[in-house]
């Protein structure tokens, strides 16, 4: 299982993966799903990936390499705006269907995969969207600034509670930190080492890129203090009146 969770903000974007692959108790791997591309000055383009590993690196491969759109080979590399970057990754998603759903299917294998794909291009604004395992994708909006992939339940609440479009992007970091470390705690499919990105508006390169593993001070100076404001609050509830 995975957990990735993206904010589109008005200054720009927050974006966090964990890295556990499990296929069983005795098979639990280290792998990135944070897959940056960047070309500072002209874009920076990031996806996190969760679902079966092999599709989505199948994907991962294919729009570096090439995937037909419009009659035109393009890559990440060379799509004009984000909207067609998504179109790109939907149709690599397709391509890795047409070619592996049969046999999966035949195994009784799911093709499941759900990729979270943001970032800003020259001469385009900065855009968020979510592409799902048929292909197709929606965008983020203001009224509805996050997307989770994965093991989301944990982390939506602080999401649903604190974030906002207006939300600064320091702030940000702070709510997708709390946010997986509500998941971290409550399920053992998901864990560390983490990848964070952040992203300002029309900078056209990464802010912020930084992998966080357990020793990591900044995290866990968050973890044990959203954990001991937790149970400050909880403390300073009074019971309910229908108690007495």
């Amino acid at each position: 299982m995975t957990y990735c969770v993206a904010l589109y903000l008005k200054d720009g974007l927050v974006m966090l993966s964990d890295t556990r692959t499990n296929a069983g108790v005795d098979h639990i791997s280290i792998f990135s799903k944070m897959h940056v591309f960047e070309e500072p000055g002209d874009r920076m383009i990031a996806l996190m990936t969760a679902g079966n590993l092999s599709l989505t690196q199948s994907v991962i491969a294919l729009i570096q390499e090439g995937v037909e759109l419009d009659g035109e080979i393009r890559t990440i590399s060379s799509v004009n705006g984000m909207f067609q970057a998504a179109q790109l990754v939907g149709a690599a998603v397709r391509q890795v269907w047409k070619r592996d759903g049969h046999a999966l299917k035949e195994q009784r294998v799911d093709f499941d995969l759900s990729i979270i794909l943001g970032g800003q291009i020259r001469g385009d604004r900065v855009r968020l969207f979510h592409v799902y395992a048929a292909g197709n994708f929606i965008e983020a909006t203001a009224d509805n600034a996050f997307f989770q992939i994965g093991e989301h339940k944990y982390g939506k609440p602080i999401l649903d509670r604190a974030l906002n479009h207006n939300t600064p992007i320091e702030e940000g970091m702070k709510l997708v930190l709390i946010s997986m470390d509500s998941t971290l705690r409550s399920n053992l499919t998901v864990g560390l080492p983490l990848d964070l990105i952040a992203y300002r508006r029309d900078s056209l390169k990464l802010e912020t890129k930084r992998r966080i593993g357990e020793d990591d001070p900044c995290f866990k100076e968050i973890s044990d203090g959203w954990s001991q404001a937790l149970r400050e609050a909880f403390r300073s509830l009074p019971p309910p009146r229908w108690a007495d």
